[in-house]
């Protein structure tokens, strides 16, 4: 029995409609007690402020650490301490209010790592995305079928994610002074890999 086997790819687009921000607590003290302290203090301002703009379950720390400091001339200055956190918010306007709010009550002590700019629901596009994909084989599969002279007969075999990896979002990034964000559109990808009969 003679086959033909392709792998199609298909592609949806669909705009961001959450957002994921990465924030940090700094603290700079003479002592290890005093940096951690500090640090501490900041991320429980950073969890505080956060709470108006998300839910408890989507604040968290990641990291924490503590680390001695140096000066100009490579000698030890103190302590530095960093608690990092993500805050996931339900839509990107909340995600731009909180960085406003976490400069005003947090201050010198946060550093903003990134924010991603998300689809808190991928499933509508990924089931698009996986269509295109087998139409893309399909045609793929009836070009080369020809070619050979011969005509597309009845699927052997389907495979999802073959060649091209598993269905996945290119997430765009984007963040502005004003903590303004344009969303823009994410790319959904998938691919699918098909055996046909030729006949």
């Amino acid at each position: 029995m003679r086959t033909v086997t392709v792998t199609g790819q298909g592609e949806a687009r669909v705009a961001p409609d959450s957002a994921v921000v990465r924030v940090s607590a700094v603290h700079r003290a003479p002592g290890v007690a005093e940096a951690l302290a500090g640090a501490d203090s900041a991320a429980d301002q950073i969890a505080t402020t956060a709470r108006p703009f998300t839910t408890p379950e989507r604040i968290g720390s990641t990291s924490l650490q503590i680390w001695r400091d140096h000066d100009t001339t490579n000698r030890p200055s103190g302590f530095q301490a960093r608690h990092s956190l993500v805050v996931r918010c339900p839509d990107i306007e909340a995600a731009g209010g909180l960085l406003t709010a976490l400069a005003d009550a947090v201050g010198d002590r946060l550093e903003i790592e990134g924010v991603s700019l998300e689809v808190a629901d991928q499933s509508v596009a990924v089931v698009a995305a996986r269509e295109a994909a087998y139409a893309d084989a399909v045609d793929r599969a009836t070009h080369l079928a020809g070619l050979a002279g011969a005509q597309l007969g009845d699927v052997q075999d389907v495979v999802e994610g073959g060649g091209g990896g598993s269905p996945v979002a290119r997430v765009a990034k984007a963040m502005s002074d004003s903590a303004s964000f344009q969303p823009g559109e994410t790319s959904i990808g998938s691919s699918v890999t098909v055996t046909f009969q030729l006949r």
